[in-house]
């Protein structure tokens, strides 16, 4: 399950909670209100290092079909 961040829109309160996707929002654990808005918040997800988004893992040209191997298989 995400978590999300949501906002009060009657008493301003900002917090965070454990939801199923697609289900109703909470209601304010300070007020009780049930007007609550779901915030766009940034993801605490990065991607560092040397991986298959930086260095075309998929795109070697090891891997591809049309290398530069001596010939087809089979051939001696």
């Amino acid at each position: 399950m995400p978590i999300y961040e949501y906002r009060c829109e009657s008493c301003g309160h900002q917090f965070e909670k454990m939801v199923k996707m697609g289900a109703e929002p909470p209601a304010c654990p300070e007020c009780a209100a049930a007007d609550v808005r779901k915030l766009i918040s940034t993801s605490s997800f990065h991607l560092k290092g040397s991986g298959w988004y930086k260095d075309h893992y998929g795109l070697k040209s090891g891997s591809d079909s049309g290398g530069s191997s001596s010939g087809p298989k089979g051939e001696s």
